[in-house]
């Protein structure tokens, strides 16, 4: 098995470790949870790296990767929107996983007309995820409404800016195809 793929395996795995210590019933399990989500994002990028930098790329990668990213920000996101119960969290969090599914949706379409290289990760969709990792990991971390959750809170909102912002751009380069038949 190729180190990328491994590293992905693992993220996914680290899904259902993140979730049960993160409702265990101890002081410190937000602070574990939320390394764990940490490692979780690290290996994300490392993985892409590597598959990269050891011309390991598979489609197997290709596939399980971007599932990988989504079902862990998804978690945690659900998560978030339950410990906070809030509109605060909760708005961002439905923008950034409705946002997810119309881009995936959106490039397996893309796909199926030949068209995929026309939705292809850009920069912003890259500054977004670490913005949302980074929101996330913070909000993971510290108490409901604290000074420093308030700050992951405006960075979730941040992310979900570049989300939407993100998602208008693959939709403009898509809607040539999109628009053939109305």
């Amino acid at each position: 098995m190729k180190i990328p793929n491994l590293l992905t395996l693992i993220r996914i795995i680290l899904i259902p470790v993140f979730i049960l210590v993160y409702y265990m019933p101890y002081s410190w399990s937000p602070w574990a949870a939320s390394a764990i989500f940490g490692l979780a994002a690290i290996t994300d990028w490392f993985d892409g790296y590597l598959a990269r930098k050891l011309d390991q790329s598979s489609p197997f990668g290709a596939f399980l990767d971007p599932v990988a990213d989504k079902l862990m920000v998804a978690a945690a996101l659900v998560i978030l929107v339950e410990s906070f119960a809030s509109p605060w969290v909760t708005i961002p969090a439905v923008v950034i996983i409705g946002r997810e599914i119309v881009i995936s949706a959106l490039r397996e379409w893309m796909a199926e007309v030949g068209q995929r290289a026309s939705v292809a990760v850009s920069m912003i969709g890259k500054i977004k995820t670490t913005l949302q990792m980074a929101s996330i990991l913070v909000m993971l971390a510290f108490p409901l409404y604290s000074p420093l959750s308030w700050a992951g809170i405006v960075a979730l909102y941040g992310a979900a800016v570049l989300t939407l912002w993100s998602m208008f751009i693959y939709l403009r380069a898509a809607w040539p195809h999109l628009s053939e038949d109305i």
